[in-house]
């Protein structure tokens, strides 16, 4: 039995997340339909990240078993050939045995865009969220310090029944940070990494830094919503749009 290693990216625009579901089209649903049709059999996809509607991918990871012995290029090749423009296969691959793209992951890095402008951008508005007042960014940099580290999430979570119960809501953020674009200053970008992530807490935490950014919360809250627990006290929930899977280390 083979282990296989996809490496993906798509558009999220207009599939209804990664999970398979019987009535929506999902990357995972393509996926397993597509490798079915090119491998003879029912196959099972595991993702490295469940991208929620509206998310995309840079460099999501899949796996799955079969017996087939095609060569990892003319499945490629295949898969490609079958699937919609707004997904592609970048590379398949054999992976060792054991091999997991969840379990074996080591960190996720997630990526979120603002337009930060008063009119909104209508040719970027599939991949970035829009804030029409002006952000302080440094202020939202200087609050997500206080993410790094080992820490309870729970203030940062909107759905427990579809978190990992296993883990509990302790994640280890290796780094977090916000900017602006240097080649195009209305673009503002944050990157996350971490062992692994909450539901909605990348766009949560995006939620809570876009109001400390606009000075409505002190730069200490992102630090006490950490420690209060509470989903209520930090932000919104930003919108999917602007979120980007951008790679997976092992």
């Amino acid at each position: 039995m083979r282990t296989i290693r996809l490496d993906v990216q798509y558009d999220g625009t207009d599939f209804h997340g990664f999970a398979p579901q019987p009535s929506a089209r999902t990357v995972g649903g393509e996926l397993e339909d597509v490798l079915g049709r090119v491998l003879g059999q029912r196959t099972r996809v595991t993702s490295a990240g469940r991208t929620d509607t509206g998310v995309h991918a840079q460099g999501q990871v899949v796996s799955f078993h079969t017996e087939s012995a095609i060569p990892c290029w003319e499945l490629k090749r295949a898969l490609n050939a079958l699937v919609g423009e707004d997904l592609l296969v970048k590379d398949a691959s054999d992976a060792p045995e054991g091999f997991d793209a969840r379990r074996s992951a080591e960190t996720r890095c997630y990526g979120y865009t603002i337009w930060n402008g008063s009119d909104r951008n209508v040719w970027e508005r599939r991949w970035m969220g829009h804030v029409a007042a002006p952000l302080d960014v440094n202020a939202m940099d200087e609050a997500c310090q206080s993410l790094v580290g080992r820490h309870d999430f729970a203030a940062f979570r909107t759905h427990r029944s579809q978190d990992d119960t296993e883990k509990g809501t302790v994640r280890k953020v290796k780094s977090a940070r916000w900017w602006r674009d240097s080649a195009f200053e209305p673009v503002m970008r944050f990157e996350i990494e971490a062992d692994a992530f909450l539901r909605h807490m990348v766009r949560t935490i995006v939620g809570t830094s876009i109001l400390i950014g606009q000075g409505k919360l002190p730069t200490s809250e992102m630090g006490a919503s950490l420690e209060r627990k509470e989903r209520a006290g930090a932000g919104p929930t930003a919108p999917a749009n602007g979120l980007t899977l951008l790679r997976v280390t092992y």
